[in-house]
């Protein structure tokens, strides 16, 4: 720890890709233990009635809890236990119908090996995760997935750093294998992350962001072009919609049909609305996924699109309410 300074020669790009290089072959090697004992991981988790609990110490701990975050995302109910927490009453949390995955590489971690008898007790199912199917773990498990790598990426053979990295993926291919089994749809992981970009797109309705009541751009077919032109002027949204006093949509007229008036040189103080308005317009229904609202308002060419349950009209959504609600 003496040296501060580096070796002016030393060549960091280098020490980088090497340890890309050892990772990409332990990456390529793992598919050998995608067998039938992946299969049968699977199966068990797929029937799983309760929770996947996940277990691990130290760099292993930090890897069963994105492993668990993974599941959780996916369709598969998880949560990460700290196994010595789980010793001093987090055990608790588990009950029978619970699957207990358990990440060591070396599969004899002393703080998961204390807690097996009570698993067994509890008749909880094992998923032991190692590099080692003869160590204690592997021998204990219900069922054991082997993840073992040529070497580490640590040249002094120490710090986890291939195997690491080994177990993630076999994590990642145990979730997303039982995502495509159980149909798991983006609307699925929409509903666990409705907080996110795809939360928005996904569950965002246009009832939700829709312009109603004094806030709607609306003029009777009895007013002057004039007036609809303030009206439209008023509401800021390129356009107003014609109806009756019951709220029926009898038509719409846009900043492009304006330019259109102008280029037949219709006398704009004295013309009415409803002979130059379109008849009916486009609409969608209050329920409609404002993601496919926006993808109707895309291939139309348009900005803004009405909001109707038939011919009644609720409401008016605009490009800007989809971009404010980070549906764009």
């Amino acid at each position: 720890m003496a040296h501060i300074m580096a070796d002016p020669d030393f060549d960091f790009q280098q020490a980088g890709k090497e340890v890309l290089r050892i990772e990409r072959e332990g990456l390529e090697q793992l598919d050998r233990y995608i067998n039938d004992d992946f299969s049968r991981a699977c199966e068990l988790i797929y029937r799983c009635r309760g929770k996947v609990v996940v277990m691990g110490m130290g760099k292993s701990g930090h890897i069963g809890k994105k492993m668990a975050a993974t599941f959780a995302s996916t369709g598969t109910s998880a949560f990460f236990v700290h196994p010595a927490e789980a010793s001093h009453g987090d055990l608790g949390m588990m009950s029978p119908s619970d699957v207990v995955i358990a990440v060591s590489n070396s599969g004899e971690s002393s703080e998961i090996l204390a807690l097996i008898p009570v698993l067994k007790r509890l008749h909880v199912s094992l998923l032991c995760l190692t590099s080692r199917p003869d160590s204690a773990m592997g021998r204990a498990a219900d069922i054991h997935l082997c993840v073992k790598v040529p070497q580490e990426a640590c040249p002094l053979g120490l710090a986890p750093t291939t195997s690491t990295t080994a177990t993630l993926v076999m994590g990642d291919a145990l979730a997303v294998a039982l995502l495509k089994a159980r149909g798991f749809t983006q609307e699925d992981f929409a509903l666990s992350h409705p907080g996110g970009a795809l939360g928005r797109k996904l569950l965002l309705r246009v009832d939700d962001i829709m312009h109603s009541g004094g806030e709607m751009p609306h003029v009777s077919r009895d007013a002057s072009l004039r007036d609809a032109l303030l009206e439209i002027t008023r509401k800021n949204m390129g356009m107003t919609v014609i109806c009756n006093d019951l709220m029926k949509i009898e038509g719409i007229f846009t900043d492009g049909d304006l330019r259109r008036v102008f280029d037949m040189g219709i006398d704009i103080q004295h013309a009415s609305i409803a002979s130059v308005m379109t008849l009916g317009g486009v609409r969608v229904r209050p329920n409609t996924l404002a993601v496919d609202a926006l993808n109707l308002m895309q291939n139309k060419n348009i900005t803004c699109v009405m909001v109707a349950d038939g011919d009644q009209l609720l409401g008016v959504v605009h490009m800007h309410d989809m971009l404010r609600a980070g549906v764009v």
